[in-house]
């Protein structure tokens, strides 16, 4: 039987395993029916490229650090980890103890169908996998580099039976990490879904088909997966570790009216059966929300604000006929958006003649005056984004609300004055192309973007859309350096702004994070001498002095966080979380009555 065939008999038998909602007996089942607007390709941990494979693996798969469920700011918690790791004086070497009598899922990849326990072993070869060629893992950024001896592993052949000098197993339930250079992010990375730990046998015993087989020992396990959604069960197996609230952050004031102090001392998980729903269409979501039977949480629809909020400022209320049926929480998203010249290209970068390096500076300062984020806000972010200056967003530690706002200010009068002290005219402005994917709203943005130069003085015609047909052709034109002026979201991975100063590191230019191709010598200097430090005010100090060399460059334009709504039934007891490894609080998440 051919692999192809094998798979996909494979994949139908998770579907006639699982059946759709209503297939199953389900009564006297405590279910919960979630919504993603997006569907994961790949529950494999070294593929959970996105939010929303991390929503699933995260509940799937144990992972040895997570976040603890309602802090905020974020703040790491041991998961599979026995506590937070021992660390060597030099910052090089950790030592991580795992709990013992973790077990696997029981699974046809094991002896007799039976899960075995889970050993630091294990995660030694779960993170080897995304040094192993096969895999095309898309995590293995997070630790290349890093890990002492798995470069020279790799180079070798990627031979799980050959040790790394870096990463061993020192017994059953004791792991050491050597790293290269001090790497104080490095334990938020093992609460990403790329630090899932799975069973050699499983990925042996499925091979491809593990994709969608996944086998891991955390609160859920696999009972249907396919474009429409995916199904979860409760985990029989799963540790018995009872809920404590104040440790996990609980605040009286913010969570106390979401019901939350219900779930004390309980074990999770608190459902029987998780469901999530893939739907891609804001509005279908919506309706499917608010049919009251279906789908239990949902994002308002941008389109629908005016209609379920009576007020958006100073405070999201909602209006008395959907404050009767559900829950809302509303925030700054962990992510910011922006707009980044390509410093590559000599037009409107970095230029070997000093006279023209000194144009160029102005330009883009003149360029950043004419943007306009109060008008960005309220056009396409009903007005309630939250605009700041530079590149540290407002969700991290390091952010500063006094810095100086003045890299916002929009004052097409003198952006138009700077233009002419600098020589620049109608006649020698060069061609701006302006890079996005094709659509109705990101042409919007263009056109906004373009009415904008128009009043500093920029011929129409020498501001022109450059349009993809897909992300795909976007991110290869941008890896590529060829495009002038670039419209960029990012979400951080883990909340340090480290996170998104490395978006401006110049050693990180395209192909890499880097889209800008920002390269100061100062710059890299400080973030070469901050990636070793540990969170400290020095540290913060000189991110600070980071960001602000980005800002006097006038090498971006920036920036804004989306405030994000979420809404849930009031049957639920739930605290949503999307950002910083979406789906974590999920294992938390109950309901008030069970399926009739």
């Amino acid at each position: 039987m051919s692999k192809r065939i094998s798979g996909l008999l494979i994949l139908l038998s998770i579907l006639l395993a699982g059946g759709c909602s209503d297939g199953p007996d389900t009564n006297g089942m405590k279910i919960y029916r979630h919504s993603l607007k997006g569907a994961p390709t790949s529950l494999d941990p070294v593929q959970a490229a996105t939010t929303y494979a991390n929503h699933v693996v995260v509940n799937i798969y144990d992972t040895l650090y997570s976040y603890k469920y309602l802090a905020r700011p974020y703040q790491v918690k041991p998961n599979l980890a026995v506590d937070l790791p021992e660390v060597s004086a030099d910052g090089l070497t950790y030592t991580i103890r795992i709990k013992e009598g973790v077990e696997f899922t029981d699974d046809p990849a094991f002896p007799n169908g039976k899960g075995r326990e889970v050993t630091a072993a294990d995660f030694v070869y779960s993170l080897k996998r995304h040094f192993d060629p096969k895999t095309r893992s898309q995590g293995s950024w997070f630790w290349a580099g890093r890990i002492k001896g798995m470069a020279e592993w790799k180079k070798a052949g990627s031979d799980y039976d050959e040790e790394v000098e870096g990463l061993k197993a020192l017994d059953r339930y004791t792991i050491q990490i050597i790293l290269n250079k001090p790497f104080p992010q490095l334990v938020h990375t093992l609460a990403q879904g790329y630090a899932a730990v799975v069973p050699k046998e499983a990925v042996e015993h499925y091979g491809r088909e593990f994709s969608v087989r996944p086998v891991g020992s955390g609160p859920f396990r696999l009972q249907r997966f396919d474009s429409v959604g995916v199904v979860l069960v409760r985990n029989p197996k799963f540790r018995q570790e009872p809920i404590d609230l104040a440790y996990e952050g609980y605040d009286e004031a913010v969570h106390g009216q979401y019901g939350i102090q219900e779930i004390e001392g309980k074990i999770p998980p608190l459902v029987d059966r998780l469901e999530i729903h893939f739907v891609k269409e804001s509005l279908s979501r919506w309706n499917s929300f608010t049919k009251g039977n279906e789908i239990q949480y949902a994002e308002i629809p941008k389109e629908l604000l005016d209609d379920v909020l009576s007020e958006k400022k100073p405070k999201l209320i909602m209006k008395p006929e959907y404050a009767q049926r559900f829950f809302m929480i509303g925030g700054i998203e962990n992510a910011f958006v922006f707009s980044t010249f390509n410093m590559r290209d000599p037009e409107i970068g970095y230029n070997p003649d000093p006279q023209r390096e000194k144009m160029n500076h102005a330009l883009r300062c003149a360029i950043r005056y004419a943007f306009d984020w109060e008008e960005r806000n309220r056009t396409f972010y009903s007005d309630i984004g939250f605009i700041f200056p530079g590149i540290i967003p407002p969700v991290v530690p390091e952010y500063d609300p006094d810095l100086s706002r003045a890299s916002l200010e929009y004052n097409p009068e003198r952006g138009q004055k700077l233009l002419q002290e600098a020589g620049w005219t109608a006649d020698n402005l060069p061609t701006l192309d302006y890079g996005a994917v094709a659509g109705v709203e990101h042409r919007q943005f263009f056109e906004q973007y373009r009415g904008w130069l128009m009043k500093i003085g920029y011929p129409k015609e020498k501001v022109v859309f450059n349009s993809f047909a897909s992300f795909g052709d976007y991110n290869k034109a941008i890896k590529q350096a060829k495009i002038k002026i670039i419209g960029m979201a990012w979400a951080l991975d883990y909340p340090d702004a480290e996170n998104t100063l490395q978006l401006f590191y110049g050693p990180n230019g395209a192909p890499g994070s880097n889209s800008t191709n920002f390269n100061d010598p100062e710059f890299n200097r400080l973030y070469e001498l901050t990636s070793v430090m540990q969170p400290s005010p020095e540290r913060t100090r000189l991110y600070r002095k980071m960001n602000q060399i980005v800002i006097d460059s006038c090498a971006i334009v920036s920036g804004l966080s989306r405030t994000r709504i979420f809404m849930w039934h009031k049957d639920v007891v739930s605290f949503p979380n999307e950002d910083i490894v979406g789906g974590f609080h999920l294992k938390y998440v109950d309901v008030k009555e069970a399926q009739k």
